[in-house]
Formats: C-alpha cells, sequence, structure tokens
C-alpha cells in the first residue's frame, strides 16, 4: 500500500497517527501483539455474488474450503462484519447439510459435524447479505475508512462521477464482503463469480475464466486465482472502464482508465513492462503471477493499494498531458505497488507487526526503478526527500521498524515502516554489496515463497548468502528505535600532519555503523571509510598536509542520521564543486540560503547550481536567488532568462519563470506570455503569477487557461490566490480541496491561509453548479485526509457548519435558485453527520 499524504506541513500535526498511552497486561509487560494463532488453514475461497445498486449492498454465497491448522477441532471461526447471515451449510459433493453457527460482534462461529483432523479438508457453504455501511470499524490517519466494500454514486445522482464499485481489504476489511479469517498470514486460493450491468467492465484477482450474458442486462464473469495470497489481497472493481492492453512477455499487463483519461493511459502506466522487467532481472526471480493489471478509483481511502494481480490506485493517478510533460507524479507508486507483488503478496508479513518486509522494501523500490530508469541523483533526491521526512518527525523517534507493542495494527503504517525503513534497506545494500544484497533478496523469496515471513527470515537469508553476521544490524535498525544524531569537530596536529576527527553521537543510545568522510586537502577530497563504535564519541586520525579545507562526514549519504555541522560558503562551494554524490550538492546549496545576497560566494555556488546536470539541483538554484539583487542579476540574469525559454525540464523552467517573476520587469513580459501558452502546467502556472504581479486586470481572462483538474498541490497553492482574487468560476471546483483546509493552512501560511479562507467563503456564497461541484471536492477530500484523528474531525465540523450556516442565508435572500442550493445544503449535512 502506499499511502496517500498531503504535504502541507501543518497537516502533520493533525493528521500523524495518534500516539496513546500503551495498553499494560501486567505491571511490568507491555502489551504484546501476537502473531495470529493459526487454528485452521483455509485452502480455497469461491464466492458468487451480485450488488444491489439502490440499498448499497452485496448478495453472497461463499463455499470455503478448510483443514485444521495441526490441533483437531470441530469448530470454524470466521470474521464476518456487518454482515447477514441466511444459511450455514455443510457442502459434500455438492449436496448441503445445515450447520449450528453463532454470528454475533462480527464473529462468525460454525459448529462443524465432527472433529476433523489436519489435512482432513471440509466445504462450508455460507449464504449473507454484505453490509458495508454498518461495519462499525473505523479507518485511520494511513487508511481512511474500513468497511471493505464502497459503492460510488451507485444510483447516479452525481452526473460528475462515474458508478464504481471496488473493494479495499488492507488491514483486517476483507471480512467486510466475504466471511473470511482475516488475518495476513492466512492465505487460499481464490474464484468470484461477478453478476453485474452489462454495461461495467469487471477486475478481478487471476484470469477471468469465463464471462456469460444474463437476463435483464446482466453478465455473468468467473475469475479464478489458482495460486494462494492472503485474504486482505483479495479484491473486485467494477464500472465503465476503457481496458488499454499491453504485455510483458506473455503475460497480460491491462490498464483499467475512465474513458476521458484513455488517450493518457500509455503515458500514466506505459513504463510497467519495462519495470516487471526490470524488477525480475533485478531480483532473480520472474514475476509470479498470471497477469497484472491496475485500475483506480474515485473516492478511494488512500493512495493505491497491491491487490494481488489487480492494483487499485486512488484518482490522482488520472492525469492529463499539462501534467504528465512536468512529470508523472504517480510513477513511484506504481513502481511501489508493483514491487509488492514480490514483497508482500508473493511473500507476506506474518503479522502487522512484521509490516516492514512489505512496505519498505515497496518504498525502496522506488529508489531501485529511478535509480536504474532516471539515474542516480533522482534516486537519492527521492530518498532525501523520503528520509528526511522522518527525520523531521520526532514522534517517530522512539517507535521500532519491528513492533509488537502497537496500539492499532492501523499505527504501523507510517514513516518508520515506509520512509526510514527505505533508508535502512539503503544502508543494508552498501554494507552488503550490491551482489550479496539482491542474492539475499532472491534467497528470501524464494525459501519463503506462497507462505508468511517476519524480519528475522529477512535477516537469515541475508546472513546465508553473505556469510555476515546480521544481528548486530537487525537488533538496532529493526528491533531497535531511532537513528545516530551526530556532530563532529577536528584538531590538526602540524608534527605528524594529521587531522583528528572526533565523531559525537548525542542520542541516547549509541550505534555502531560504517560511516564516509570526506577529508579535502588542498582543495580536493580523500574519502575515508571508517567503522563508527556503538559509544559516545569515536575519533580518527587521516593523513593531511595542512589544516583541511573542509571535512564531509556522511559524504556518500547513507547513513540515516540527523547530523549538525556548520561550514562557510566558501567551504560549501568546495563541497559543490568536487563531490559527485547529489546529496552533498543539494546540502551545499541548502546550506548557503541564508547567505544569499550577503556573501558573493554564494552567488557563484548558485551559478554554478543552475548549470548543473541535474534538474532538481538547478531548480533549487533558481528556489533560492533574487535577481532584485544587483550582483545576482549581472551575474545569473542572461542564464536564467535562457533557462526560462530553453531547459529541457518543463519544472525547471518554471522555477526559473519564477525566479524572473520576483523582478517583476515588464522586460520579460514576452517570456510570460509564451509561457501562459505552453502544455506544461508548471510552466503555465508560474507564467500566470508572473503576469499577476505586473499586470493583476489580465488574470481574470488568463486564469481560465490553465487545467488544474488533478494539478499538484504546489501548483495548486500557487494558483489559489490568483483564482480566489479573480473569481475564476470555472476553477472554483479545482481549488477547492485547499480551501477545505483553510483552518489548518492559516497556522503554517498566514498569507495562503486567508487565502484559502476568502476562496472557501466564496465557495460558500455562491449558487451556480461549479458550487455544487465544488462542495463535493472539498467534502471528499477532507474524508481522504481525515483518518481518525479527532481535533481534526472537530475543526473540519465546525468549517462545514459555518459553511451550511452560509448557505442558509443564500437560500434565505435567493429562493428562486432553490434547485442548485439545496444539493449543496444536503451534502454539507450529511458530511456534518459523518465527521461526528
Amino acid at each position: 500500500m502506499k499511502k496517500a499524504i498531503l504535504s502541507i506541513a501543518i497537516l502533520g500535526i493533525f493528521f500523524s497517527a495518534n500516539v496513546s498511552a500503551q495498553t499494560e497486561t501486567s505491571g511490568r509487560e507491555k502489551v504484546y501483539r501476537a502473531t495470529h494463532t493459526k487454528v485452521t488453514e483455509l485452502k480455497h475461497t469461491k464466492l458468487k455474488v451480485n450488488f444491489d445498486y439502490q440499498k448499497e449492498q452485496m448478495n453472497g454465497e461463499e463455499w470455503l474450503t478448510a483443514s485444521p491448522y495441526f490441533y483437531p477441532t470441530n469448530e470454524l471461526t470466521l470474521d464476518a462484519k456487518g454482515m447477514l447471515i441466511h444459511e450455514v451449510a455443510l457442502d459434500i459433493n455438492g449436496k448441503k447439510s445445515s450447520l449450528k453457527y453463532d454470528y454475533k460482534n462480527d464473529v462468525l462461529k460454525i459448529s462443524l459435524d465432527k472433529t476433523y483432523q489436519k489435512n482432513q479438508d471440509y466445504t462450508v457453504y455460507i449464504k449473507y447479505t454484505s453490509r458495508p455501511n454498518e461495519v462499525k470499524q473505523e479507518g485511520s490517519a494511513a487508511i481512511n475508512d474500513a468497511k471493505g466494500l464502497y459503492f460510488i454514486n451507485p444510483q447516479g445522482k452525481d452526473p460528475d462521477m462515474p458508478t464504481q464499485i471496488w473493494t479495499q481489504g488492507e488491514t483486517e476489511s476483507s471480512s467486510a464482503w466475504f466471511p473470511t479469517i482475516d488475518k495476513p498470514n492466512q492465505k487460499s486460493t481464490q474464484e468470484i463469480y461477478m453478476t453485474v450491468p452489462d454495461k461495467y467492465v469487471t477486475l478481478s484477482n487471476g484470469i477471468m475464466k469465463d464471462s456469460q450474458k444474463e437476463s435483464n442486462g446482466l453478465r455473468t464473469d468467473h475469475w479464478m486465482m489458482d495460486k494462494r495470497h492472503s485474504t486482505y489481497l483479495f479484491f473486485m472493481g467494477v464500472g465503465e472502464y476503457a481496458i488499454v492492453k499491453d504485455k510483458w512477455k506473455n503475460i497480460p499487463v491491462d490498464y483499467y482508465i475512465e474513458k476521458e483519461y484513455e488517450p493518457y493511459a500509455k503515458q500514466i502506466y506505459g513504463n510497467t513492462p519495462e519495470m516487471i522487467e526490470f524488477f525480475s532481472k533485478k531480483m532473480g526471480y520472474d514475476y509470479p503471477w498470471a497477469k497484472y493489471a491496475q485500475i483506480s478509483g474515485r473516492d478511494y481511502v488512500s493512495g493505491a493499494m497491491e491487490n494481488t494481480t489487480a492494483t487499485l490506485h486512488g484518482s490522482d493517478i488520472l492525469q492529463k498531458p499539462g501534467q504528465l510533460i512536468d512529470e508523472n507524479s504517480w510513477e513511484d507508486t506504481i513502481a511501489h505497488e508493483l514491487f509488492h507483488h514480490w514483497f508482500g503478496d508473493l511473500v507476506t508479513a506474518e503479522s502487522w507487526s512484521n509490516l516492514t518486509v512489505n512496505e519498505s522494501f515497496a518504498n525502496y523500490s522506488e529508489y531501485l526503478w529511478n535509480e536504474y530508469k532516471y539515474g542516480k541523483d533522482q534516486a537519492d533526491y527521492h530518498q532525501l526527500e523520503d528520509v528526511n521526512r522522518y527525520i523531521h518527525n520526532p514522534s517517530d523517534f522512539k517507535k521500532n521498524l519491528v513492533r509488537f507493542n502497537y496500539e492499532s495494527r492501523e499505527d504501523v503504517f507510517d514513516l518508520v515502516t515506509y520512509q526510514k525503513g527505505g533508508g535502512i534497506l539503503h544502508m543494508l545494500r552498501n554494507y552488503l554489496g550490491d551482489d550479496a544484497f539482491f542474492a539475499g533478496m532472491n534467497d528470501y523469496l524464494k525459501t519463503n515463497e506462497y507462505q508468511n515471513a517476519e524480519a528475522h527470515q529477512l535477516r537469515l537469508s541475508f546472513e546465508k548468502v553473505s556469510g555476515k553476521d546480521l544481528n548486530w544490524f537487525f537488533n538496532q535498525w529493526y528491533f531497535g528505535s531511532g537513528n545516530p544524531k551526530l556532530n563532529y569537530s577536528s584538531t590538526f596536529e602540524p608534527v605528524k600532519k594529521q587531522v583528528t576527527v572526533t565523531i559525537n553521537q548525542t542520542q541516547d543510545q549509541p550505534f555502531e555503523f560504517p560511516l564516509a568522510i570526506d577529508v579535502y586537502d588542498n582543495g580536493k577530497p580523500k574519502r575515508y571509510n571508517v567503522w563508527v563504535n556503538a559509544e559516545a564519541k569515536n575519533t580518527f586520525n587521516f593523513d593531511v598536509s595542512k589544516t583541511p579545507d573542509l571535512i564531509n562526514i556522511n559524504a556518500d549519504g547513507v547513513l540515516v542520521a540527523d547530523i549538525t555541522d556548520t561550514k562557510t560558503p566558501e567551504q560549501y562551494l568546495m563541497q559543490f564543486t568536487n563531490s559527485k554524490e547529489f546529496k552533498n550538492r543539494y546540502a551545499a546549496l541548502n546550506g548557503i540560503k541564508d547567505q544569499v545576497g550577503k556573501n558573493p560566494v554564494a552567488t557563484k555556488l548558485l551559478a554554478a547550481g543552475i548549470k548543473d546536470p541535474y534538474f532538481r539541483v538547478r531548480n533549487k538554484a533558481l528556489e533560492l536567488m533574487d535577481l532584485n539583487n544587483p550582483e545576482q542579476m549581472k551575474t545569473l540574469g542572461a542564464d536564467v532568462e535562457k533557462i526560462a525559454s530553453n531547459d529541457p525540464k518543463t519544472l525547471t523552467q518554471a522555477a526559473a519563470i519564477a525566479a524572473l517573476a520576483k523582478t517583476k520587469d515588464k522586460k520579460y513580459f514576452p517570456i510570460f506570455e509564451k509561457g501562459v501558452n505552453a502544455v506544461s502546467n508548471a510552466v503555465r502556472g508560474n507564467s500566470l503569477g508572473a503576469i499577476s504581479a505586473i499586470d493583476p486586470s489580465r488574470m481574470a481572462s488568463l486564469a481560465d487557461k490553465i487545467d488544474l483538474s488533478g494539478a499538484s498541490e504546489d501548483l495548486l497553492t500557487q494558483m489559489l490566490p490568483i483564482v480566489v482574487k479573480n473569481k475564476v468560476t470555472s476553477q472554483m471546483a479545482n481549488i477547492a480541496p485547499i480551501a477545505a483546509f483553510y483552518p489548518f493552512v492559516k497556522f503554517q501560511n498566514p498569507e495562503l491561509g486567508k487565502s484559502a479562507e476568502e476562496g472557501f467563503n466564496w465557495i460558500m456564497s455562491s449558487d451556480n453548479l461549479k458550487a455544487t461541484e465544488s462542495i463535493t471536492k472539498m467534502i471528499g477530500h477532507a474524508k481522504s485526509q481525515m483518518g481518525d484523528n479527532p481535533q481534526a474531525k472537530m475543526m473540519i465540523s465546525q468549517m462545514l457548519k459555518d459553511g451550511l450556516s452560509k448557505k442558509m442565508e443564500l437560500l434565505k435572500q435567493n429562493p428562486q435558485k432553490a434547485s442548485s442550493i439545496n444539493p449543496q445544503i444536503d451534502a454539507l449535512n450529511k458530511a456534518i453527520e459523518d465527521f461526528k
């Protein structure tokens, strides 16, 4: 699973998983989340289902084949959330005999006809009704709803929303649509017969074996999955999709996409076959399933989900050329969910405590794909962003990567499991070397294929291949918490011609780790790879001709650590000029941000930055500069103007336009006017912002020109003040998601928060159809981000109540507009009730 994350910084305060006092089971021990005890072994799950779109329910029949796991038993206990159970029977060759059962508290206990022994199979038949709206369990910050089965616009009341059905099993919500043992260490083969209106297509795990027309305009599709996989990975999808076909070798690779986006399917998904080839070769283990399909779902409750052979993405994957020319913002997620088909689907975490063997690997796959496809700089940038999010979130410092004392199983879907976990794997790769690292992954997969595993089995595979004892690594990084917090000092001994570098660890529990140190002698670096022991202070001596010009620790950027250092602009320039590693170059630019405009060396560094071969470095230099400074304009102005028109990366063109816009100089007007007509959303957005600063009177007509549907958060926040100030009605619905969060945004960015609040008031004082669409988007986005944070829900609820008051007053003043205002009032009332 890839979590949905809104990156406005203040939201992290409200949406991060709540940290609560641990429940204790005794006076000495905290709660221990043991792996689920296997009493029963599932063998095969057969379902026949049809859907009641009016009631938002599913009628189901199930044939569940199972046997005792080890000990004899005469009982079968299943999870079944919010259901009506109509019939339970033993099925022997199609002949049913009733069984006694007890159903309460979402648990179905069935008394079997006799005591069964290990490997003695039986098949239980269950007729039931799934009622997802009756499911009581709630979602979390990571997966914001947990009713398992979702009907989207089922009665077709919203003309702008497609009718869809999709399921979401992780963590334990598959039992909301079929009775099962809803634990990750239960695996089963499956088949599903789905009866749907003939105008819809269906998707499920495995291969479609058959499709039969039925009466009354219906059709039944039969999907078969002949390899075992965990019950939370079972999936159904239904809707009006185009199916764009691709393949890898002889394996079908299909893209189920809303028809409006069909022309762009290959731009969005088209790297998938190359990803399958790359991952298969990298791990020495070919893609193990019969097909691979990807589908998107509206109002999805997280980011994306790796249902076996049938990945479900949120609708943010739906992008158009204006977005895709800048970058496919969802490509990392496409790689992430695909990689799960080895780490997560083929070999599955035995418990949520060990989620790292699923999600840390999927997170690291994003690094691997970027490294292969776009180069090491791109991979390092992606990981820098990831690890920094963990480093700068203090609430995660005390969490073990493998943890058995979580309060809610949803809590492990966090920055430790994903971002820190990916960084830990990168450290392990660098310690072992590529050959051993990927051979270890291969051994882990082959040893545990179609089964469950935990972090210890991962360790054993890496030890088996490398011959190294890795307990020191796993004890620190998997079964311990935190990370090194480092500072350093140095002294030069002129007689010995040596420099002594002291590494200080300031966290409570010292770590041991390899560390790369660059020592600059006469302007050139020499790299030393040293071993830091688990002590508060470690000292190292290096030969030098004089006092070093610069010492750079963690020079390869591999260690997950919080490092404090102080360097001069001259040293940062030396670091930038002499480093191949992206992280050193990027850190050098960040290091001079307070010196820009004050020190001429900073300008030299910016000049080097905008010529860097990697566009993110160029972007950072453009972001830092101020061309209102005469020295910077003289040195950089001409180059920035060229970049604004000719850089091969549209995002860098956009950054250069933003740098020029700060000058408010009319001589750049032709560049901005040209940019308004660019394909790139980023170039168009920044050009509009530039024109707004120079000639605001032109904005009302120009802001109509940019496609903000599905635009990035950066572009939306940039366009929000322009759209609101100029009352660009056509863009009202597109800025609604940010307007929905004005109570939070204003704490972090008062100016943006003011525009967001004005946008909210504008939406609530409007009676047109765009206002209706805006409220729907606003509510949907709020629901997708809230998780289970009570404070955030309360704030959003109050905001919606304020909006409702404005709509009621608007209706009172304009009763003739009741047909457009009443649906908005109904939507607000329903949302307020949902947020209670």
